[in-house]
């Protein structure tokens, strides 16, 4: 039985053998698959004629990926902690909007199970973990998380600044009607997205306004560097690609001989 739940470990959480591999790329088939379903069954046209086959394909699907995730509590030594990390949710959010259909019966529910049948698409973050490359840009945003917080609690100060000196500057008549409106137009201006549907009429506001734009281009290159240099770091270093056996977690450090979440063995 040890020998089986072992067996069974190494082919749904390990990637380095020949039958992880041909997990993965099943899984990310059938994965791509569902998602194309549920794409394709908020087409009215398409829902309204194949109906029964997208019904049919999604069940399909979803009892799939069920077996899929009791598999996994199952070979893990520690289900709950598994079923509590990213991707034992992701994992629980692709089968569960289907199971939900079945406890709202009847037609004056219909638009609420539509609109929680949407909750299918997570299953497309599941592709995430199956790609090695994910692996680096994780380790890039986790060792950057500091630098980018204080980065946007400076920017968040900013915004509000801003926001309320083109509030004092243009006033209600020109449609900055409040400080949160002028923080709009800040944010919106500052990213360089510019809706144009509330702008400057002053040509003190219209100065103000071309500074924040020219901010806007040194603004979004800060995240940039500090993920891009974390990035190179990561890159200079070798990942551990097995999964702990007890509770799934991965990206552990190369030499790392017991998992950093719960302390087993790898």
């Amino acid at each position: 039985m040890a020998s089986l739940r072992s067996r069974l470990h190494e082919i749904i959480f390990e990637a380095d053998t020949r039958a992880g591999k041909l997990f993965d790329v099943v899984l990310i088939s059938a994965i791509l698959a569902s998602v194309t379903v549920v794409m394709l069954d908020s087409v009215e046209s398409i829902h309204q004629k194949y109906q029964s086959i997208l019904l049919s394909a999604e069940w399909f699907f979803t009892i799939l990926f069920t077996i899929e995730y009791i598999a996994r509590l199952l070979v893990v030594k520690l289900p709950f902690r598994y079923a509590r990390s990213f991707f034992g949710v992701v994992d629980l959010l692709a089968i569960l909007p289907s199971y939900l259909d079945l406890l709202f019966p009847g037609s004056h529910y219909l638009l609420v199970v539509r609109v929680l049948r949407v909750l299918r698409i997570f299953r497309v973050l599941k592709l995430v973990q199956y790609v090695r490359e994910a692996r680096y840009l994780r380790r890039a945003l986790i060792a950057s998380r500091r630098k980018i917080t204080v980065f946007l609690f400076s920017v968040l100060t900013l915004v509000v600044i801003l926001g309320s000196l083109i509030y004092v500057i243009e006033g209600g008549e020109n449609g900055f009607t409040s400080i949160p409106r002028g923080i709009y137009w800040a944010i919106v201006t500052l990213t360089t997205v510019g809706y144009g549907d509330i702008s400057p009429q002053t040509p003190l506001g219209q100065f103000v306004a071309a500074l924040v734009m020219i901010l806007g281009y040194s603004i979004l290159a800060v995240p940039t560097g500090i993920i891009s240099a974390e990035m190179t770091s990561a890159l200079g270093q070798n990942l551990n690609t097995q999964a702990c056996p007890a509770c799934g977690a991965e990206n552990h450090d190369d030499d790392a001989r017991f998992c950093k979440y719960c302390g087993e063995a790898l």
